[in-house]
């Protein structure tokens, strides 16, 4: 938002200079040349003014319009997705970019934690984190947010704060899409039934990975594989390009869980 172009635009617009400005708001015709020369921005008090004297909105001013930003800030964060997985410095380097012409933007916030590896950098995660979920308006970002929020604790090894920061996320048995699948009709039912189904998958195999590591972690080897074999079994049933990541995890813990399966029988 490039106030001091859109005052040096409404300005000329009037026809009137600036020190004829300066003195209509009472302020040094100095401060509005640095204000069109972008090298100072004028104080928040003066944007009412300054609005008002031009006769325009404060959206018009800050040349503020939330229709073509949320647009454009989508377009971003689509761009950025398609290397989340593949290339997430370069998902990354789109992201930060995009924070400079939309700085401190929830959307592209929740984004950049996702190419951040809270593992690696769990204070950078928590910084970003924590700042969104508690200046959002947005409680799906909110949420989201604290999920990574503890997530990154825990890398820190900070379980009580882990907790702190679930503990504030709701316990939710039903989702929007869900809502709109059962009540309403045509193309909108559709979208949210078809969006809800690949949701509901992912969380169903995402779960069972985690039941087949309580299995490894208390010993029950046999039963860790028998939750991943059958995991393995419901991935082609639904076919998606999208979960091929995961057949290939899978199959990976298979083979490392029946090693280590025999390694226990031959001792």
């Amino acid at each position: 938002m490039n106030i001091g172009t859109k005052i040096k635009e409404l300005r000329k617009q009037r026809g009137i200079t600036q020190e004829q400005l300066a003195n209509s708001i009472g302020i040094s015709f100095q401060a509005v040349s640095k204000w069109e020369n972008n090298l100072a921005l004028p104080d928040i008090t003066l944007a009412p003014i300054l609005a008002s004297y031009f006769g325009v909105s404060m959206d018009d001013l800050f040349d503020f319009h939330l229709t073509e930003l949320e647009q454009k800030v989508d377009a971003i964060c689509k761009e950025a997705y398609q290397y989340r997985e593949s290339n997430p410095p370069k998902s990354r380097a789109i992201l930060e970019e995009g924070l400079k012409t939309y700085p401190d933007n929830d959307i592209l916030l929740n984004n950049l934690l996702y190419v951040i590896n809270y593992t690696e950098n769990p204070d950078e995660t928590i910084a970003i984190a924590s700042k969104l979920s508690e200046n959002t308006r947005e409680s799906e970002v909110k949420y989201d947010a604290l999920r990574f929020l503890a997530y990154a604790y825990k890398a820190k090894g900070d379980i009580e704060s882990a907790k702190a920061a679930q503990e504030q996320i709701p316990e939710i048995y039903f989702t929007k899409l869900t809502e709109i699948a059962y009540l309403l009709e045509g193309k909108e039912k559709f979208e949210a039934a078809e969006k809800q189904k690949w949701i509901s998958f992912e969380n169903l195999i995402q779960m069972m990975q985690k039941l087949a590591e309580c299995y490894e972690a208390e010993g029950n080897i046999e039963k860790a594989i028998e939750e991943t074999k059958t995991a393995l079994q419901l991935l082609p049933i639904l076919k998606n390009e999208a979960f091929d990541i995961y057949v290939e995890f899978f199959e990976k813990q298979l083979a490392r869980l029946k090693k280590k399966l025999k390694h226990e029988l031959d001792i």
